[in-house]
């Protein structure tokens, strides 16, 4: 061998090599942006004091659970090392802590925890003026309350007499602890305690953690200008490290410590020192208290106990990134330099966007995998999340299968499977053809326009069969068959009554009356006109043995007039201008029962038109390829025929598709997932050509549950939290890309203008709904009836009556909004991941809309013809 030939064998090896590791690297360039370490000043001091709940990491007060003395007393020698003060909310829960904090000598600020429960009220009071005269020199102060009037629990007479009552028994200084404006609003309150105990929360004024300082010192000064008599302690300050953002305010380790360091420094710059952070310690089981996930965060500890940020040098916001990148590109280094081998004929352009998409979706698996256990997950979270992650995995698959097609489009050099139109044959070298032409109930005028195109092919060896199958009224068929005798002996009617099979075994029936002389069997719709040349431009494919089809696209007529088969005339014109492109370089087209040819000998064969599928068309094909053949397709409007004349037709023809396809993958399921005569790639598009329309049906699953999640949220709001963000994000995200990536291959690829791509699109985007019922049915049933597309048809009715093809679509519309108006009504945008689920609702309720549309238009189109 050659060195001239041993370096182009391995230069596509190395090229694959460079990308693979130049994207590798920028996926880690994105870990590290996302987790540069921030630079708030060092805190080289004690912390003043901590607010203590001494609960473990999977107790919960709500469900009677106590921690036990060892527990507490590891706790508070671990808060020891960091401040020499703690504050509690209530004496009768775990009422060791006293005598435990008197014991590592300890400051403690004891609480009595005060509510409507006037009975419990009574035993915390007598508790707390217990344990104070007990413990005189660990209980330096006592608190009669936290946050009773913002909650509204009892009313400030009688808060005030607690706080007397208290101030009476005991000798330490009392207070009660409110929030800023409830101080302000109840100045009396003040005459009734010894010091002022604020809680100054910036997060929850919707602000950032650098600006949330100087609003909690602005707040502490006006207290203080306000009540100059009274000394001010903060009772609890603090940020969260993760859950729901509000407003502004986001949660995260980074923020937490660029607040509380640079809180300290500054509090300590103005001496102030009598404050205590929220909190210690992390308490998972406060997430369903009313602070939705935050509530869980506060703590400057996990729950396992864990500084989760250090008081010295720039902190970063997940320590353990540079093993998640490294994850992310481990992961996917093999399926890049596969990809950057396999394709390499392909631009650079393309070859770097789709290792690009395969490295963002590795790192989005290992994002999701691993971000779960930054938060405080309960059995009920863990099993959402073990149905959802494989939910997530199966979306990006189709973002990965959709960029495939995406940049094979795009970024090709050039079609490698490209096929034309031929010179004709001589007559002489013309195969014989057999034109079915399979009608039911069919208008028989619009049957005459289709036999006349045929009887006007500049083609001499061929025949046309009329194969009408079960139409009841003479009125119907008789006048085709009449018009049939009028063409001459080369146009064979047959009228088939009853007869089973629906359009497959008419045209079995056909194969049985075809012309001896055959070596082709062209199929057509009846409501086609084909061109002159279509036989005699490509018949001659066929001197190839290896050559079991030809296919030409579907193409309509007819149609620039009306709004509505415009619109679907475009929808149509995607798939042929790309998606067939995409399928025929791996010699995996969808074969369709129109404007094909067949080699007769490869359809008797093979078995002829399968019965057992809706889909007798791309059932033939697919079996063509397992028996070795060749399909060629050649992108050429041979022939235009009328598309669905109104919403109900169009909604039902797509979704015979769909139903068809899953009969399809059941019934041949062993043929794609085994190794066989298929190629890798004939086997790829037949499992995954369909999985777009698998996005619909589980988009539909998704609608269902997010209303039913949303019902949740809204009535049992303890049960049923937000939607975390590591779901929201993907979805969202796959939702623009699927949605840039279409509109992007259409104008590539589609003669048409904005206007009609965006009523292309709409039309795509109705038909979902139907779609999903048809795989979903095509999974779970065996059969469904052949319905005929209606090609001519006049809507009538009233403007309500537009609607009727689409009822389902308008409920879940309805149904949808009125899940965005609960949200609205009960969370609005205070939250995030509240307004993300909006988004997501009202983007859920497109398809919907959409449908909606189309119908609307179909309904106004109004004529046949156009």
């Amino acid at each position: 061998m050659s060195a001239a030939s041993t370096t182009d064998r391995s230069h596509p090896i190395l090229l694959a090599v460079i990308l693979a590791i130049v994207v590798a690297g920028l996926n880690y360039g994105l870990w590290l942006v996302a987790n540069l370490p921030n630079g708030p000043d060092d805190w080289n001091d004690p912390v003043p004091g901590f607010a203590f709940t001494a609960y473990q990491r999977y107790q919960n007060p709500m469900k009677g659970d106590v921690s036990t003395d060892p527990e507490i007393d590891s706790d508070l020698r671990l808060i020891k090392k960091y401040s020499p003060r703690i504050r509690t909310y209530s004496m009768l829960e775990n009422p060791q802590v006293a005598r435990l904090a008197d014991k590592e000598g300890l400051d403690l600020m004891a609480g009595a925890q005060i509510d409507t429960r006037l009975e419990n009220n009574e035993k915390e009071i007598d508790a707390l003026i217990a344990q104070a005269h007990r413990f005189p020199k660990t209980i330096t102060r006592v608190i009669v309350g936290n946050e009773v009037l913002f909650r509204g629990d009892l009313k400030p007479e009688q808060v005030m007499a607690y706080l007397d009552r208290v101030r009476a028994a005991v000798r330490q200084p009392v207070s009660v602890a409110e929030p800023f404006h409830v101080w302000i609003q109840n100045p009396e309150l003040a005459n009734h305690v010894d010091f002022i105990t604020v809680h100054l929360f910036p997060y929850w004024n919707g602000i950032t953690a650098r600006a949330g300082v100087g609003d909690a010192i602005g707040s502490y000064e006006a207290l203080r200008s306000a009540f100059p008599g009274k000394h001010v302690v903060i009772g609890e300050i603090g940020w969260p490290s993760n859950g729901d953002r509000f407003k502004a305010a986001y949660p995260s380790v980074s923020n937490e410590a660029i607040f509380l360091r640079s809180f300290f420094n500054q509090a300590k710059a103005r001496g102030i020192d009598d404050y205590y952070v929220l909190e210690a310690i992390d308490q998972p089981w406060k997430e369903n208290l009313g602070e939705g996930r935050t509530g869980a965060y506060w703590g400057m500890f996990n729950a396992d106990r864990q500084l989760k940020f250090p008081f010295h040098g720039p902190v970063t916001e997940d320590v353990k990134w540079p093993w998640k990148a490294l994850a992310a590109s481990l992961l996917a280094l093999g399926p890049m330099l596969w990809f950057g081998i396999a394709f390499r004929r392909f631009k650079l352009g393309g070859l770097l966007f789709m290792m690009g998409l395969i490295q963002l979706a590795c790192g989005l698996i290992v994002w999701s995998a691993t971000l779960p256990f930054n938060f405080y997950l309960g059995p009920f979270d863990w099993a959402m999340l073990i149905l959802l992650f494989p939910a997530q995995v199966a979306i990006l698959g189709i973002l990965l299968i959709n960029g495939f097609e995406f940049t094979e489009v795009l970024w090709r050099r050039k079609w490698v499977r490209h096929a034309g139109m031929l010179p004709p044959d001589p007559v002489e070298r013309q195969p014989f053809v057999s034109i079915h032409l399979a009608c039911h109930n069919e208008p028989p005028e619009m049957v005459q326009i289709t036999l006349d195109s045929l009887a006007a092919l500049d083609y001499e060896n061929f025949e046309v069969l009329v194969l009408d199958n079960n139409t009841k009224d003479p009125a119907v068929w008789k006048p085709v068959e009449e018009y049939c005798e009028k063409l001459g002996p080369k146009f064979r009617f047959f009228h088939l009554e009853p007869w089973p099979g629906y359009k497959a075994g008419a045209l079995n029936f056909g194969l049985t009356a075809t012309d001896e002389r055959a070596d082709v069997v062209a199929v057509i719709d009846a409501d086609y006109v084909v061109r002159e040349d279509w036989l005699a431009t490509l018949t001659g494919y066929f001197h190839d043995p290896k050559v079991a089809v030809v296919q030409c696209p579907q193409a309509h007529r007819d149609f620039e007039k009306n709004r509505f088969r415009r619109m679907t005339a475009w929808e149509y014109d995607g798939f042929f201008r790309i998606g067939m492109h995409h399928r025929n370089e791996r010699n995996a087209i969808i074969q369709h029962g129109t404007m094909t040819m067949v080699r007769r000998s490869a359809l008797e064969g093979t078995g002829g038109w399968s019965e057992w599928t809706i889909c007798e068309d791309a059932e033939l094909g697919l079996r063509l390829m397992h028996a070795g053949y060749e399909l060629v397709y050649v992108d050429e409007l041979m022939g235009k025929g009328l598309t669905p004349a109104d919403f109900k037709a169009y909604k039902s023809q797509r979704y015979r598709w769909a139903f068809g396809a899953m009969q399809i993958l059941k019934g041949r399921w062993h043929w794609m997932t085994r190794r066989g005569p298929l190629s890798a790639g004939q086997r790829f598009h037949f499992l995954t050509g369909w999985f777009s329309w698998f996005a619909d049906a589980l988009h539909y699953i998704f609608t269902m549950m997010g209303l039913l999640w949303t019902a949740g949220m809204i009535a049992a709001p303890d049960y049923f939290n937000l939607p975390m963000q590591l779901f929201l994000i993907p979805v969202i995200g796959f939702f623009f890309a699927k949605a840039i990536f279409g509109v992007v291959l259409y104008r590539a690829r589609v003669p048409c203008g904005w206007y009609d791509t965006i009523m292309a699109s709409v039309a795509s985007m109705g038909l979902s709904h139907a779609i999903a019922r048809g795989i979903l049915h095509g999974l779970t049933r065996e059969k469904t009836a052949f319905v005929v597309t209606a090609k001519s048809r006049r809507m009538g009715g009233s403007s309500f009556a537009a609607f009727s093809p689409v009822r389902e679509e308008v409920l879940m519309a309805l149904a949808l909004l009125l899940a965005v108006i609960g949200m609205a009504t009960h969370y609005g945008t205070q939250y995030v991941e509240s307004t993300l689920w909006m988004f997501i609702l009202g983007a859920q309720s497109i398809p919907y809309v959409s449908a909606m549309v189309g119908a609307w238009i179909a309904h106004q189109s109004g004529d046949d013809a156009g």
